[in-house]
C-alpha cells in the first residue's frame, strides 16, 4: 500500500493544509474519497490512520488532511501547538480548503493513474458533516456525500458558545480541551463570520438542494451530537440514506491514542456501510 503522509498543500489562507494519502498502487484509476475531520480534531487521531487504510484496501483513493487552521503546524500535524490559528479558524475558511483539496486532486498529475477526479466522494465527522453538505450542494466535482455524527446546524452552535456580549467586547472566549487540558481560543471572528456567510452556512437549505446520493450515519450512543441531528437531515433529504450503528458513541468507539491494529467494531461496521454505499 502506498502512504503519502504530511505533504504539503496550499490553499488561500498562508497556513499549509497538511494532508496524507493512501491507496493501493494498481495503475488504476480508483474512486476518491476525502475525509475531513470535526471540531478539535486531526487528520491523525484515533484510528483515523487505519480507517484509511481500510478504505484504500477496499479500492479507494483515500485523502484525509488538517485543516489550515485547526492548530496544527506542518512540522507537528497532531494536537494544537498553534492555538492563534485554531483561534482564527471559520467555517468558511474550512470550506476554502476543502475546495483547495478538490483541486488539488483534480490537478494533480503525479495520481493520474491511480485516482479517478470524476468521481469524488466526502466524507465528514462531526462538525466536518456540516462542511461536507455544503460543499457538495455548492461543488457539482462531489459524487456522493457521508456524514459520521454530522451536525445539522452551525447556528446554534455559533450563537451559544458563552456570552455574546463578553465575546464581543473581549475579542475572545476560551473552550478547554478535556484530552489535552489546553485553554482553546475562539476570536470573535468566528461570530462575524457566520452572520455575515449565515446563507452560504445554511446546512438545512444546503440537504434540501442536494441532487447527489447521501449517506447519513450516526451511534444511538452520541452524547456530543445527539441522534436528532441525523434524524433531521434525513427529514430534509427523504432520499438519503439513515444508518444507526448500535452502541457507537460520536466516535465510534475508538479514542486517541489508539493502541489497537484494528478497528473498533462499530468503526469497522461504519467503514463496512460507507464502502457498500460508495461501490
Amino acid at each position: 500500500m502506498q502512504i503519502i503522509k504530511n505533504k504539503i498543500v496550499n490553499g488561500k489562507h498562508e497556513k499549509p493544509i497538511v494532508t496524507d494519502v493512501f491507496f493501493e498502487e494498481t495503475k488504476l484509476p480508483k474512486p476518491v474519497v476525502i475525509f475531513c475531520h470535526g471540531y478539535k480534531g486531526f487528520k491523525d487521531w484515533g484510528a483515523w490512520n487505519l480507517m484509511a487504510k481500510s478504505f484504500a484496501k477496499a479500492g479507494f483513493f483515500f485523502i484525509k488532511f488538517n485543516f489550515s487552521h485547526n492548530g496544527g503546524t506542518a512540522e507537528n500535524p497532531i494536537d494544537f501547538p498553534d492555538l492563534e490559528a485554531f483561534g482564527n479558524n471559520n467555517y468558511t475558511k474550512e470550506l476554502d480548503d476543502l475546495e483547495s483539496i478538490i483541486d488539488w486532486i483534480s490537478n494533480n498529475s503525479d495520481f493520474k493513474n491511480e485516482a479517478k477526479i470524476n468521481n469524488i466522494s466526502l466524507l465528514g465527522h462531526s462538525r466536518a458533516g456540516g462542511i461536507v453538505l455544503l460543499k457538495s450542494n455548492e461543488d457539482n466535482r462531489i459524487k456522493k456525500v457521508i456524514t459520521l455524527a454530522g451536525v445539522c446546524d452551525f447556528g446554534k452552535r455559533t450563537a451559544t458558545i458563552g456570552n455574546l456580549e463578553n465575546w464581543k467586547k473581549t475579542g475572545v472566549k476560551y473552550v478547554v480541551n478535556g484530552r489535552t487540558k489546553q485553554q482553546m481560543p475562539h476570536f470573535y471572528q468566528f461570530y462575524e463570520d457566520f452572520i455575515n456567510n449565515q446563507k452560504r452556512l445554511n446546512i438545512k437549505s444546503a440537504v434540501e438542494n442536494l441532487e447527489i446520493p447521501h449517506l447519513i450515519i450516526h451511534g444511538d450512543n452520541d452524547t456530543s451530537v445527539f441522534i436528532d441531528e441525523a434524524k433531521n437531515l434525513h427529514q430534509w433529504n427523504p432520499k438519503s440514506e439513515l444508518q444507526i450503528i448500535e452502541k457507537a458513541n460520536h466516535v465510534f468507539n475508538v479514542s486517541h491514542p489508539w493502541k489497537e491494529d484494528i478497528l473498533s467494531k462499530e468503526l469497522k461496521e461504519t467503514v463496512d456501510v460507507c464502502v457498500n454505499f460508495l461501490k
